[in-house]
């Protein structure tokens, strides 16, 4: 899935969001406001993970949502 189209909806996937990384506080998903370097420094931050370890877990995220997408879309 594109990140735009999840900035784009942020408020609707801040389940997702929270499902995938528990540690990150409502306060912190609000701020992030779907910036994805937003994200990518709380993860960061709240995981003591390195720049490149927080991009391959978005990737992984967005990856993930796109295959849901896609199976929803054949239902």
């Amino acid at each position: 899935m594109n990140w735009d189209r999840i900035q784009g909806n942020w408020k609707q996937f801040t389940g997702k969001i929270k499902e995938q990384w528990g540690e990150l506080t409502d306060d912190q998903i609000d701020q992030i406001a779907g910036k994805r370097d937003q994200l990518s420094g709380k993860l960061q931050e709240s995981y003591g993970i390195t720049k490149d370890e927080a991009e391959r877990q978005i990737r992984t995220f967005e990856n993930a949502l796109e295959d849901t997408r896609d199976v929803n879309a054949r239902h």
